[in-house]
């Protein structure tokens, strides 16, 4: 996530703020919250979605469903290997994301 300003220190441009907005929506939902601190605590960090759908008790459509929403806030990225996609918490996403809220 790139972003030049911060609310408080200035006013963000549209695209700034939409993916600002972006990444708060998807930290809205705990599962979602949940998945990041799954694979960010992985020894490897990354997990294959088969790993993800037990700790959270849900089917796997569901959790690639919530993947995507994290995949594109740019907090998460994804790598097909095989017929698995495997994930990865972006560095710095979460801090830039909360960045943006502090004052210059």
């Amino acid at each position: 996530m790139t972003c030049c300003a911060t609310v408080t220190g200035g006013a963000l441009e549209t695209d700034q703020a939409e993916q600002i907005a972006r990444v708060f929506k998807a930290l809205g939902d705990p599962t979602r919250v949940r998945l990041l601190s799954l694979i960010a605590a992985s020894d490897t960090g990354e997990l294959c979605i088969c790993d993800l759908t037990d700790p959270v008790g849900l089917a796997q459509p569901t959790v690639s469903h919530h993947m995507k929403q994290l995949v594109d806030a740019g907090l998460a990225t994804r790598e097909q290997r095989g017929k698995w996609a495997y994930f990865r918490v972006i560095d710095g996403a979460l801090e830039g994301a909360a960045r943006s809220l502090l004052p210059r």
